[in-house]
């Protein structure tokens, strides 16, 4: 890994808006929130936005590495800003004890230290060479049935896209770009600093490797283009609220001839008036009269896909108890769940003069369930 040049000048901790000793898990929330913030889909035509999404992006790809993050923190402790090469003692480095300024490296072997870095920097220049395209995120809002049953939808976002009439090469058409003769197409060039060999991005040719001397009227030799698109989505069949379906290489469009990135699209599905969910298996619950459930008997349960089944309701059956129908809940690429049928009681509230009579007969031959926990008169 080289060491970059920028690392001594920019605070990525300070950039991200977290303290130095920030949790992994605590960074990444925080590079998330700025990300959607600053993202170019969400702020259209505002430059001062978009330059800040590339600063944090830069910020977060070096302390969201644990290698980078730990290198990066050993050379702004070591580095100009933080005093850690404000001069070395008369034995020279390696002599005398830690140079002034090694603050918390006192007891370290800094010189070894020094040799990894140094060994690091001198090693091939860092370019910028293919880079692959950000990720993109868009919604979908689906109905119960389709979310089990699957289907194929579009959805609309607006992103850049590899240009299409130069194919992302941002040359016109009829030409290409040739090598830049600073950089010798390797995108960047080295700048001897004392111990340290730094890669800095080529200010010929900004780090591409290449210069476009015809640049393509469609994209301003940018390679791609900023416009709305529709992308047809596959959802499986068994999707779940709030998940997220990745789509293979429809994200931004890749620089310097590098892939595109991808779209996860996350699913939001509406509520069924009789149905639920529960893992795989669908849930609804029916309601007995109080006859079926003493005497028990055969009723008749709906399922989502309009079929009706009849089930068993054994006698002495109490209200609130689950019946299981195998093989008719939801099916996905791995099993098939069931049908969790809970009956309910229906208490009426109005009776006619026959079924007052029979309920006072019922009650009349049939003792008080509290009977037992009642005191003798």
């Amino acid at each position: 890994m080289d060491v970059d040049r920028e690392w001594f000048d920019k605070d990525y901790y300070a950039i991200l808006g977290v303290p130095k000793d920030v949790s992994a898990k605590d960074l990444t929330s925080a590079y998330r929130k700025l990300a959607r913030e600053l993202h170019p889909d969400a702020n259209p035509g505002d430059a001062a936005a978009e330059e800040r999404f590339k600063e944090v992006s830069a910020a977060y790809e070096v302390i969201g590495d644990p290698d980078k993050r730990k290198r990066y923190d050993e050379v702004r402790a070591m580095g100009p800003m933080s005093g850690g090469f404000g001069g070395f003692g008369p034995g020279g480095p390696g002599r005398g004890g830690p140079p002034p300024g090694a603050g918390g490296f006192q007891g370290a072997d800094l010189g070894d230290l020094i040799g990894n870095l140094f060994s690091r920097g001198r090693s091939s220049a860092q370019t910028a060479g293919p880079q692959r395209g950000t990720d993109l995120e868009a919604s979908l809002t689906m109905s119960f049935e389709a979310a089990i049953q699957g289907a194929t939808t579009t959805v609309q976002l607006t992103s850049d896209v590899r240009c299409p009439d130069c194919s992302g090469s941002g040359a016109a058409p009829g030409t290409a770009p040739r090598a830049c003769g600073v950089c010798e197409g390797r995108g960047a060039v080295d700048e001897d600093q004392g111990f340290f060999s730094f890669s800095r991005p080529c200010p010929s040719c900004g780090g591409r490797g290449t210069v476009v001397e015809h640049p393509c009227p469609t994209c301003s030799g940018r390679g791609a283009v900023h416009r709305q698109r529709e992308i047809k989505v596959r959802i499986p069949m068994g999707v779940r609220d709030g998940q997220r379906i990745r789509v293979k290489g429809r994200g931004g469009a890749g620089v310097n001839g590098g892939p595109d990135g991808d779209l996860f699209v996350r699913v939001h599905v509406q509520h069924h008036p009789t149905f639920g969910r529960k893992g795989d298996h669908l849930t609804v619950t029916v309601p007995i009269t109080m006859a079926e459930a003493a005497l028990g008997a055969d009723i008749s349960v709906p399922t989502l896909d309009g079929e009706h089944v009849t089930i068993r309701v054994p006698a002495g059956t109490r209200s609130g108890k689950t019946l299981r129908v195998r093989g008719r809940g939801v099916t996905t690429s791995k099993s098939t769940g069931d049908l969790l049928v809970t009956v309910e009681l229906d208490v009426p509230t109005e009776l006619s003069d026959q079924q007052r009579a029979a309920l006072e007969a019922l009650a009349a031959a049939t003792p008080s369930p509290r009977a037992a926990a009642e005191p003798a008169g």
